[in-house]
This record gives structure tokens, C-alpha cells and sequence, in this order.
């Protein structure tokens, strides 16, 4: 794995938006059906956008109709780490960066096949790179 990307709050609110800071520093979330991904087809790669450590491909990404974008499966299960999660009365299990700690979004055990999970990931958690760039 890569290494850890450590900043100070200060130094994460220099290189992030209020909003990105909101979701990957604070974890919380955007509105469903408003992100820049929830709908998009278009084929590449996803990457971290607090650290640019790639997690997803469009290949594993799919429609769930929750207004997040969603993926079956990461790339590289190393590269996101999972944490219970019993906040506002739920038991859901939480997704986050493994290099930076960045809030993602959560995992269910409701997706597709092959693998059954739903990776339910905010957009503004994400940047996106076109296939062949």
C-alpha cells in the first residue's frame, strides 16, 4: 500500500472544497441526485479526491437508484477500509480512504453480483479520470 497522506485540518481545508472538506474530513454527505457522478456513464477510473489514490473502475459502477454514485466492487479492497458505523440510530458500515482517512460513503450488503455489496459513494468524495487519459 501507499503511503499515508497525514495533514492538519488547516492544511486539508487549503487543498479541499467546503464541500469535499464536509464529506471526507467531517463524513457527512451530499444530497441524493445532486452529485457530479450519482448518473454518469461515462468509462474510466475513480480516485480519492483528497489524496488521488484510484478505488473504483466504471466497469463495477452501476444504477442502484439511491442518488449515489454506486460500484459492486473497488480495485483494490487494500486501498479502502471499513468501520462500523452506529451513527444516527443505524448500524451500517462505513467506507474510507485507507491512504488519507477520507470519508467515501458506506457498503451495503445489497448489490449485484459477482460480489453482493454496494459501495454507496459521494461524488464530491471522488475525482474522475476518462479511459485513455
Amino acid at each position: 500500500m501507499s503511503d499515508k497522506v497525514i495533514k492538519t485540518e488547516e492544511e486539508w481545508r487549503g487543498v479541499l472544497t467546503p464541500e469535499q472538506f464536509h464529506v471526507l474530513r467531517n463524513k457527512g454527505t451530499e444530497r441524493p441526485f445532486t452529485g457530479e457522478y450519482w448518473n454518469s456513464k461515462s468509462e474510466g477510473i475513480y480516485r480519492c479526491a483528497g489524496c488521488g489514490e484510484v478505488l473504483f473502475d466504471s466497469t463495477t459502477k452501476y444504477d442502484s437508484h439511491c442518488g449515489w454514485p454506486s460500484f459492486y466492487d473497488s480495485l483494490d479492497r487494500t486501498k479502502i477500509t471499513e468501520i462500523e458505523d452506529r451513527s444516527h440510530g443505524m448500524h451500517r458500515v462505513e467506507v474510507v480512504c485507507a491512504k488519507c482517512g477520507g470519508h467515501l460513503g458506506h457498503i451495503f450488503p445489497d448489490g449485484p453480483k459477482p460480489t453482493g455489496v454496494r459501495y454507496c459513494i459521494n461524488s464530491v468524495s471522488l475525482t474522475f479520470e476518462p479511459k485513455g487519459e
